[in-house]
């Protein structure tokens, strides 16, 4: 049987946690991180973690891309673009025995949509700079995929959640609020399930768009009172939107109103979440104590 060599580009909180689930799918594992500490605590993984910034090309990164059969992207793409396309478009296109192709995006890309639905097949509407930048990623990656005949799947993912990043990481640091905004609900996903999907990509070698979201659109100040009752803290008083102190990356995240339909993962994928609600995944948290990672 041929090798099966995966490289990722951005060894962060999710793709790590792909790259955890499926170890025993490939000969190999190489990945990208962004600091020494990050790469020597990988290795101790058995997970071969290159340094890469973004800035400028590298040998060693050239040639284990050109190793590669399936290839993994987790990294923003800056002003001048998406950093992996940029410095090493060529190694891709030259790599052999490349099979396929997953890029991790965000359902941002579909902006507002006044509250109502969408799914793999609603064009995107990114209206903030962060958003468009990722639009123009995703073509990028597709025309790349289309040039060497590989298959390429977009996963847009939903906010992330799990061990280490969650509501009672914020209850505990005294960052949660019950910030309600009328109407607004946000869809989400457990970083346990953007592992099973993104390995089931891999395995199907599955092409298109996927949703990589819950079952259940919420307003956010429900899920931080389910979590303050689970967790016995007193019930948080509500505070309106309009005079919420945010950050501007905070409050971009409110201009968009949308519910994530996710009917992709289990049609074309097999894929059956673990955590369908936020009720089931804050739960287990709970439960066995995870939340604090």
């Amino acid at each position: 049987m041929a090798p099966r060599n995966l490289f990722v580009f951005g060894l962060g909180y999710s793709a790590t946690a792909f790259v955890r689930r499926s170890a025993g799918d490939w000969d190999s594992i190489v990945g990208t991180v962004r600091s020494a500490e990050k790469a020597a605590a990988l290795k101790a993984e058995g997970i071969e973690a290159l340094l890469f910034d973004g800035e400028r090309p590298d040998a060693l990164i050239a040639a284990r891309l050109r190793a590669a059969t399936h290839l993994v992207l987790s990294i923003a793409p800056g002003e001048a673009g998406d950093p992996a396309l940029l410095h090493f478009r060529d190694d891709l296109l030259a790599a052999p025995n490349l099979a396929w192709i997953g890029y991790l995006s965000t359902v941002g890309v579909y902006g507002d949509q006044g509250g109502g639905w969408v799914d793999e097949a609603t064009a995107p509407n990114a209206v903030s700079e962060r958003a468009r930048r990722r639009v123009e990623a995703e073509a990028a990656w597709q025309a790349l995929g289309a040039e060497r005949g590989v298959p390429l799947a977009l996963l847009r993912l939903a906010g992330i959640y799990g061990p280490g990043r969650n509501t009672f990481v914020n209850l505990a640091d005294g960052t949660a609020r019950r910030i309600v905004k009328p109407g607004q609900v946000f869809n989400r996903i457990h970083v346990d399930d953007i592992a099973a999907v993104v390995q089931a990509a891999a395995e199907r070698h599955a092409s298109g768009v996927f949703n990589v979201a819950d079952n259940e659109p919420a307003p956010p100040q429900d899920v931080v009172a389910f979590a303050a009752a689970l967790a016995g803290y007193p019930p948080l008083p509500d505070i309106p939107f309009e005079t919420a102190q945010l950050s501007p990356m905070a409050r971009s995240f409110y201009a968009d109103n949308k519910r994530i339909a996710n009917g992709r993962l289990a049609r074309d994928l097999g894929v059956t979440l673990r955590y369908p609600t936020y009720r089931d995944a804050l739960s287990a948290l709970w439960a066995d104590g995870s939340w604090r990672g």
